[in-house]
């Protein structure tokens, strides 16, 4: 049998369901986020591991450029396998400054083998709304191999992506200036017990109504006159404050894996469950028969199908209302389940209303 991964988050070391976490994990403040920033260039140096003949924009790519260099060239007649064409992504961060550097990620949009070895050229990356605000250009590291011999061919994770740390340097900031008067807190996951406790614990922490519901997901935070001269030590501050955030009656199932998680606040009601399995075998037995020695006689070939039907003797388990995550584990691991029965009997209690909780199938 196989073995049930069972994870919950109601572990047996009497630790509360609810952990408490800081704001900063639970919410963002309006205006400070990432910014996803992307761009085309070519990475050259490669061992014949390139974009083949039938890429077409890697080769005009390549005539452009050169072209830009005062070398003229026709682009049908560039036949080179050590170039390939790649988008180049990377995240801006917050605040980020010019002359700072960030990580890059290079990704093949032709049929290359490899980006092993290669090295990106310069390469603007730009926003959506079309201005540039980093270059990137680099070596590319590569967490993957590629290898071919006499039409064998062995691969090894991707070896058509790959990184440059620190491979981008801003070149133009994003600018955004923070209200000292007031900043808003939204929320990652949608749960109003969640906003009220966090707008509660700042009042507290402060001793004073500054924080204000705006929306179910959203607080209003107001910096006090006196700490407007601080304000980003203020702000450390409030998103430094712990609260239990609402857990939920959820289960998730991974039928690739056989992986289950469940939420601690999990719990179905009384419920009959019988698991058996049937297992039908159709095998199909060749016989040959010879003739005789001299019979003038021919080979002959028969078949002989066979079925075979066996059914193991199922379990009758009665789970009782209100169990919590760690009983529903054990009443399911003793009728012996594999992880792909355990997610069937898990669905079909859902189906018959006795699961209250969420069920996600991933």
């Amino acid at each position: 049998m196989k073995k049930i991964f069972i994870i919950t988050f109601l572990l047996a070391l009497n630790i509360s369901a609810n952990a408490v976490v800081k704001i900063k994990d639970l919410a963002n403040v309006e205006g400070i986020r990432e910014n996803q920033i992307f761009g085309y260039g070519l990475v050259v140096g490669l061992n014949g591991t390139g974009d083949k003949d039938q890429t077409k924009f890697t080769t005009q790519s390549l005539a452009n450029m050169l072209e830009r260099m005062g070398i003229t060239v026709n682009k049908n007649d560039v036949k080179v396998k050590n170039i390939a064409a790649v988008m180049v992504t990377a995240k801006l961060p917050p605040f980020a400054r010019a002359g700072q550097t960030i990580d890059v990620t290079i990704s093949s949009v032709g049929d290359a083998k490899s980006l092993e070895g290669g090295t990106l050229l310069l390469t603007p990356l730009s926003a959506p709304n079309g201005q540039i605000y980093a270059t990137a250009q680099g070596p590319i590291s590569v967490g993957g191999l590629s290898a071919s011999a006499g039409g064998a061919n062995v691969t090894k994770n991707h070896p058509t992506a790959g990184r440059i740390p620190n491979g981008a340097t801003v070149e133009k900031e994003i600018v955004f200036a923070m209200d000292s008067g007031a900043f808003n807190l939204f929320f990652n996951k949608y749960s109003l017990s969640d906003v009220i406790s966090a707008k509660t614990a700042i009042n507290t922490f402060m001793g004073a109504e500054i924080a204000s519901v705006s929306s179910p997901s959203n607080i209003t935070v107001k910096v006090p006159g006196e700490l407007s001269g601080s304000f980003y030590d203020f702000l450390n501050s409030v998103l430094s404050i712990e609260i239990e955030p609402e857990t939920f009656a959820k289960v998730i199932l991974d039928e690739r894996t056989g992986t289950i998680v469940m939420g601690s606040e999990v719990r179905i009601s009384t419920v009959a469950v019988a698991h058996g399995n049937l297992t039908i075998t159709v095998t199909n037995n060749i016989e040959i028969s010879q003739p005789d020695a001299f019979s003038m006689g021919q080979t002959a070939v028969t078949q002989q199908p066979a079925v075979e039907m066996a059914e193991d003797t199922a379990k009758l388990m009665i789970v009782p209302e209100g169990v919590t995550v760690s009983d529903l584990v054990k009443a399911l691991n003793a009728i012996g389940v594999t992880p792909r029965d355990l997610i069937s009997i898990l669905q079909a209690i859902k189906a018959a209303g006795a699961l209250h909780a969420q069920l996600e199938v991933i």
